[in-house]
């Protein structure tokens, strides 16, 4: 007798897809990269950090110190760490290879440039990241679970007494974005403090999976991604999805994307930008590319918009 999908057993079939079952596990269960630079390389003293996230997960960071009273808190994208990304060694970068997005980015030099325009720096590893502690079952959440780091950089930094009543902003970039919009819309009143927001392309997964789905020919496979993320990681992709989050941003933010995105479509991040109530806020879209990666490279080369941004509403 045929197996039945059933509540218990649903689509059996669709689970063993492995083109399916490897893009999950590629968005939820990345490989962990390593640091491979410190703030010491680009003459920056810093001091390690640790401190615990909302709900106790162990976050490890650094933290740059200025003569100011001026505060970035900053995190990173999916699969980086607050260094950045080995994407030119291999098996960090393989899985980017076919799309050219397989060489390294590095955020050091987005810490000299907010250094050296006077701001103190504190950056630090997402759960299940850099040096930290594995956290939510080792599953990463594309924000909806990351968001208590985020809230546990904020309390961390109100507890030190060196950096009590700092004016502060966040560089939030993509998976660090969707977790600071997922914190706002559940505990505003702990982002009341924070200025402004600079954005790197935060990413929604349904964007990214039809994206994807659709290059490979299979643009009608949502409903097998769906079962497949359910069942491996117990998370609903509608949840993942932030225009729906944004609505809680009522703090000045300038978004950042590529236009041309070959893994996720600008429709996405522009719905996020429209869903923003907040009037100070500006997007830049960023030409002459497919690269996704680019758009992580872009502040660190350019970093004129983040400067300007960050001096309007925190001095």
């Amino acid at each position: 007798m045929s197996r039945q999908a059933t509540a218990l057993n649903p689509e059996p079939a669709a689970q063993q897809n492995p083109a399916i079952t490897g893009l999950v596990s590629m968005m939820m269960n990345p490989l962990r990269s390593p640091i491979l630079r410190t703030p010491a390389e680009y003459e920056l003293d810093y001091e390690e950090v640790f401190f615990p996230a909302m709900d106790g997960v162990t976050l490890e960071g650094w933290f740059i110190p200025a003569d100011s009273d001026r505060l970035i808190i900053a995190n990173h994208p999916l699969w980086f760490s607050r260094y950045g990304f080995p994407g030119h060694l291999s098996p960090y970068g393989d899985a980017w290879a076919a799309t050219g997005n397989n060489f390294e980015v590095n955020f050091m030099p987005d810490y000299r440039h907010l250094h050296g325009a006077g701001y103190n720096v504190l950056c630090y590893d997402l759960r299940n990241f850099g040096h930290n502690a594995a956290g939510s079952g080792g599953a990463v959440g594309n924000g909806i679970r990351e968001y208590r780091d985020v809230i546990g950089s904020l309390r961390y930094a109100r507890s030190r007494a060196d950096l009590q009543g700092m004016v502060t902003g966040l560089l939030s970039r993509c998976c660090g974005m969707n977790a600071t919009m997922v914190g706002m819309s559940k505990h505003p009143e702990e982002f009341e403090d924070i200025r402004a927001i600079v954005a790197p392309q935060p990413i929604s997964l349904t964007s990214f999976y039809k994206t994807i789905r659709g290059q490979m020919g299979a643009a009608d496979a949502l409903p097998e991604v769906e079962l497949a993320l359910r069942r491996a990681v117990g998370m609903e992709l509608k949840d993942m999805d932030m225009p729906q989050y944004a609505s809680a941003v009522t703090i000045p933010t300038l978004l950042l994307q590529v236009r041309e995105d070959s893994l996720t479509s600008p429709s996405d991040v522009q719905a996020m930008f429209d869903a923003m109530p907040v009037e100070q806020k500006e997007m830049i879209w960023i030409e002459g590319t497919r690269l996704r990666f680019d758009g992580y490279t872009y502040l660190p080369q350019n970093p004129e918009p983040m400067l300007d941004w960050f001096g309007r509403f925190m001095n």
